[in-house]
């Protein structure tokens, strides 16, 4: 087992998308009245713990996204939110993360956080205004207080177990269904707050219910296949299956229909987003169907067929369908020194098999490999040296195969440096947004787009249609261009 990656566990789970406190036709703009004006909402007062938490967030998820027409609608809607709330002393300050992911979260101190990945996942702002509303909710029903005093139960049932391990696990099993429990209750009363409070601003009540479908249905796009259950893999996640807080939303929002509460403001939405970023900002490096270029760092790869990769903050993750194989690709520290057969050796992975542990050269890199095995999976381990830098590839496979073996050798030897054509024309992908034409399609549409695999679906999932609706002449329309 590899220590501090749980093994296959994290190299699984760390390419699912971060799972965060997400909130979750062309409708023209209303003119109906505002909420009256109130004094405007406090200061966010920080602390040094939501300082550092701030920081710790920034460095996650790729520094902040500065774009002065985001911000300002953001601050727009975050305005109406507070005018139309029970406590508008309550003060917030929003930061826009640089990450493709599709995630939003709050501090107990009312900074919000939320992806350029979600921004352009939403299609208006009654969308957008559900997940902010969302998050303020759970600064307002005090979540992260209530749910710090549930962890503090949960380490005094463990040990007041008399330090038996069955029944100390019995206890940590029984405790961790609370605690997933108890966060579904968090999240399904966050939504219902927020869309009370969205409603209450204008806004359309069902956008929360149209965002989180689009949320859903993006997850289902990223891991290449519907789930059979969608709800087997959030059952101890922090956050209730999607397809419930669908119903959940929708159910909330009924109380709220009327001709006041019915804003989507999507012209103006898709306005602020057109050119936004889309997916990884190529300084971080960014994944291409198969391939992985850094061109900062000046070095490529590409993984196997019928694998998705997904760079996060900590390590390039690939998944092959079916789950059956995996990879992880990330940069450790290694004394120059140290040779490389001896990092592989040195104890940070357990069932290492010293014997299969060799020297090699890959594409003139220096490199070393290795075999390991941990219950149920078996390991082919890489650490390559590229300048001042190793990388480490890290394969597992339920059985170790023939496919499984060439799949990781062949992988590893794609590893080679980006020429300077390569590295000048990698630019980061954008959401351009467009008028329908007589003639456009969704095929028609979604073949314009690049950079992107099942062109067709993404553009489907971008733009909040289902499988069989149709664009209309004259709508707006988001693709991705580069």
């Amino acid at each position: 087992m590899i220590r501090g990656l749980q093994v296959a566990a994290a190299l699984l789970c760390a390419g699912l998308a971060l799972a965060g406190c997400s909130g979750m036709g062309n409708v023209q703009t209303t003119t109906a009245p505002l909420p009256t004006p109130r004094p405007k909402p406090a200061i966010v007062q920080t602390t040094p713990a939501s300082d550092r938490e701030h920081e710790r967030i920034l460095a996650t998820y790729g520094g902040s996204y500065d774009d002065p027409h985001l911000e300002a609608l953001i601050s727009k809607t975050v305005d109406r939110l507070v005018a139309a709330s029970d406590h508008p002393e309550q003060g917030y300050k929003v930061t826009i993360l640089n990450s493709g992911a599709v995630n939003a979260f709050a501090l107990p101190t009312g900074q919000l956080y939320v992806t350029r990945g979600l921004i352009a996942l939403a299609n208006d702002t009654s969308e957008l205004s559900s997940v902010l509303s969302h998050e303020m909710a759970h600064v307002l029903a005090k979540h992260a207080a209530i749910r710090e005093d549930q962890a503090r139960l949960v380490t005094r049932v463990a040990s007041d177990a008399n330090n038996d391990p069955d029944l100390t696990a019995l206890a940590l099993a029984k405790t961790k269904l609370t605690m997933a429990s108890f966060s579904r209750t968090q999240e399904f009363e966050a939504d219902g707050i927020g869309v009370g409070i969205s409603a209450k601003a204008h806004f359309d009540p069902y956008g929360a219910a149209r965002f989180l479908t689009s949320m859903e249905r993006n997850a289902e796009l990223k891991a290449g296949k519907t789930p059979i259950d969608p709800r087997a893999q959030d059952f101890l996640s922090s956050h209730p299956a999607t397809p419930e807080r669908v119903q959940n939303a929708a159910s909330v929002a009924k109380n709220y229909v009327s001709t006041e509460a019915n804003e989507h403001d999507r012209e103006t939405y898709l306005s602020a987003i057109d050119n936004i970023v889309f997916g990884e900002d190529p300084s971080e490096g960014f994944v291409r169907g198969r391939r992985f270029l850094h061109p900062k760092l000046g070095f490529t790869f590409q993984a196997p067929e019928n694998y998705t990769l997904d760079n996060t903050a900590q390590a390039v993750i690939g998944v092959r369908e079916g789950g059956a194989q995996a990879m992880r690709f990330d940069v450790v520290r290694v004394p120059a020194d140290q040779t490389l057969s001896d990092y592989l050796n040195s104890g940070w992975m357990e069932g290492v098999d010293r014997s299969a542990t060799e020297d090699i050269t890959i594409n003139g890199f220096p490199a070393a490999s290795t075999t390991a095995s941990g219950d149920p999976w078996q390991f082919k381990v890489y650490a390559l040296r590229f300048g001042a830098d190793v990388y480490r590839f890290i394969f597992a496979s339920r059985q170790k195969t023939t496919e499984s073996e060439r799949n990781a050798r062949e992988t590893v030897n794609s590893f080679r440096r980006l020429t300077l054509d390569e590295i000048q024309s990698a630019r980061p992908l954008r959401i351009r947004v467009i008028t329908v034409q007589p003639g456009d399609t969704v095929e028609s549409l979604a073949h314009r787009m690049s950079g992107v695999d099942r062109p067709i679906e993404r553009f489907r999932v971008l733009n909040g249609l289902d499988a069989h609706a149709q664009v209309k002449v004259r709508d707006r329309v988001k693709i991705v261009v580069d």
